[in-house]
């Protein structure tokens, strides 16, 4: 089955998109996509690996699902569209950024400039239905992201994985520790943020450290 992705990624995930659950998957986002809106734009679904091929890849973000209001979901975990009001959580990874890299506030919540320098930004489920989170959840998209995240640990070395939150920290268990690295924090959200979880977590000047070791080039937040 032919999927409309990187050819890097294309390659390594062939055997996923061969499996009666993606084929299932397909019909289902096709149909959602005929019957309602639903986000990210169809040409969108598979950004993060557009952006950020294979053999490129150096850090990976998880988040959840993609934003579900108007214009918000470009196919990036917690990224938006150029002029596009940020959401609080990327509203608080921006002022993380501030306070540990001593970066100004950016006008653009679009994180194309850190998917292009090797950093993919992966949501567990790929697409969902206008103003309804996690609409398009336990439909195979969870199964397809795992994969994926396996496929990384097993054939990259190295990498720097972010795992903010609970959700993203259950995927721990798909990650070989002793060839990656692995910094877990509280969720960006207000309500995580707010009780302490998230701001200090210095997460991009420890990911920036971890690279500098390796001898990879360090990402610009």
């Amino acid at each position: 089955m032919n999927v409309d992705i990187d050819p890097s990624w294309a390659k390594k995930l062939q055997e996923e998109f061969d499996q009666p659950y993606f084929k299932q998957l397909v019909q289902f986002v096709k149909q959602e996509y005929k019957s309602n809106t639903c986000y990210p734009k169809g040409k969108d679904i598979f950004a993060a690996f557009d952006h950020s091929p294979f053999y490129e890849t150096k850090v990976v973000i998880i988040g959840q699902d993609p934003y579900h209001g108007p214009g918000q979901a470009n196919g990036l975990c917690f990224s938006v569209s150029d002029g596009i009001p940020h959401p609080p959580s990327l509203v608080n990874i921006f002022k993380e950024i501030k306070t540990d890299m001593e970066k100004p506030y950016p006008d653009s919540g679009n994180l194309e400039r850190w998917a292009q320098q090797g950093v993919l930004l992966l949501n567990a489920t790929l697409t969902v239905r206008a103003h309804q989170a996690g609409s398009h959840q336990k439909k195979g998209w969870e199964q397809f992201t795992d994969a994926v995240i396996k496929t990384i640990s097993q054939e990259h070395e190295g990498i720097v994985f972010l795992l903010w939150g609970g959700f993203a920290k259950k995927k721990i268990s798909l990650i070989d520790r002793t060839k990656h690295h692995v910094l877990t924090s509280g969720h960006p959200s207000p309500l995580s943020a707010n009780r302490g979880l998230w701001f200090g977590n210095q997460h991009f000047s420890k990911t920036n450290e971890l690279l500098a070791k390796m001898g990879k080039p360090l990402i610009s937040w």
